[in-house]
């Protein structure tokens, strides 16, 4: 069947996700701008005043958006004060949690994406069963708002963030070293528990979010985020959103192979990056490589902290670990700049204190890796932040979610 009959080129749905309606796309820039006049708006859109003025005031009815006077440049406060679109901090609160191995932190922002409120509470590591995960949850999510001074009901939504095999979809936590169970409804359960939206997802998309609504991501098209903590996740930024994949599993980078018959991976399969370059790795080849079985039962922390400290006074052992951990760390960041060719790598996690994960020789090696096009290779940055960041990408979770809910296509075709 020719052309002439059925046409050509993707067949995109008129309102997908790609082409969000132009209500949505100006309340999305009023917020990435902070602060913009409707005649910028209409500039960078490429569309009309008029549309911008009509669109605007219904966004300002829905209580969304708001009108700010701003002084005029170069001006000594004479005649009318410019006059600035802004969002609405107090239209809505969202949460955003992550959960960990060690320490659990949460946050309140409101609807401009600005901190209201911050926690921190150290946990105990160990799979937990459902029911305790769900108590463990609401009792953060009731002191994050006795330290914001508001009833959880006032929340629009909460964002949560767990290690693992997170389909953010479904809502379903597939695997998580978090939870005794798989296949686990976890969005479904909190929301009863809580009555209210929750939102989950793999803790690196989080941390993927975080940086593109807050941090280095903001101006990037494609970018990857690479985690390494406990485990060793990815996130990836494709044309200014994250990609999840067909089926909400893509980029589980810790879990590509690196070695055929390799070393065992707590995710049960052999030769995973993971199983070289994560903590519990590290502490695996440490308890070996320098004898120390009657450490067996220090915790992970401790055993890392005295690795490390043995590579720095010079110990080859300690050295050689670290070293052979960043070698398989660069063959894993050179196959993501072969397959996606991204603008900027960032790494994250706590482990990034430890240098010798991206030492020089460690970044020359992923050169070398790296298809040699003679082009620059991709930036490469280390973003050692705290949990906090964590929580801030659940937030951001939360508050597209909302966004979503007030503006996404099927409330704009109703309200036509």
């Amino acid at each position: 069947m020719g052309p002439d009959m059925y046409g050509c080129g993707p067949l995109i749905p008129a309102l997908s996700e790609t082409a969000r309606p132009l209500r949505q796309q100006i309340f999305e820039r009023v917020r990435a701008a902070g602060f913009i006049p409707r005649v910028q708006v209409a500039k960078e859109l490429a569309i009309s005043p008029a549309t911008v003025t009509t669109l605007t005031s219904e966004l300002m009815e829905m209580g969304l958006v708001e009108e700010i006077a701003t002084p005029r440049d170069g001006e000594s406060g004479r005649g009318r004060p410019a006059v600035a679109l802004g969002v609405r901090p107090d239209a809505h609160l969202v949460a955003g949690i992550k959960l960990s191995d060690r320490e659990n932190t949460a946050v309140i922002v409101d609807f401009a994406g600005n901190l209201v409120a911050d926690l921190a509470i150290p946990h105990q590591p160990g799979a937990m069963e459902l029911t305790d995960l769900v108590s463990l949850t609401a009792d953060l999510v009731d002191q994050i708002c006795l330290r914001a001074g508001i009833g959880r009901s006032q929340l629009s939504a909460i964002g949560l963030g767990v290690p693992g095999f997170v389909d953010a979809a479904a809502g379903i936590a597939h695997w998580s070293p978090l939870l005794s169970g798989r296949h686990v409804p976890l969005a479904q359960a909190l929301s009863a528990q809580l009555g209210l939206p929750v939102h989950i997802d793999n803790d690196a998309n989080l941390v993927t979010l975080a940086e593109l609504w807050f941090g280095a991501g903001r101006y990037l098209s494609d970018f990857a985020v690479v985690t390494i903590e406990h485990g060793v996740g990815m996130g990836f930024v494709l044309n200014h959103r994250i990609y999840r994949g067909a089926q909400g599993l893509g980029m589980e980078l810790g879990h590509t192979k690196v070695q055929l018959d390799g070393a065992l991976c707590r995710c049960g399969q052999r030769g995973c990056l993971e199983a070289y370059v994560a903590d519990y790795a590290l502490a695996r080849e440490a308890t070996t490589a320098l004898n120390w079985t009657n450490r067996e039962n220090r915790s992970i922390n401790i055993l890392l902290e005295s690795l490390y400290d043995h590579a720095k006074a010079g110990n080859q052992a300690a050295r050689s670990i670290f070293h052979r951990a960043g070698r398989f760390l660069a063959l894993g960041l050179a196959n993501v700049v072969n397959l996606f060719d991204p603008e900027l790598i960032i790494l994250s996690g706590e482990r990034m204190r430890y240098d010798y994960l991206y030492a020089n020789e460690t970044l020359a090696e992923i050169k070398a890796l790296a298809l040699n096009t003679g082009r620059p290779a991709p930036k490469i940055e280390i973003h050692a932040w705290g949990d906090l960041l964590w929580a801030h990408g659940a937030a951001a979770l939360a508050l597209s979610a909302v966004t979503e809910g007030l503006l996404a296509p099927a409330r704009e075709i109703a309200a036509r």
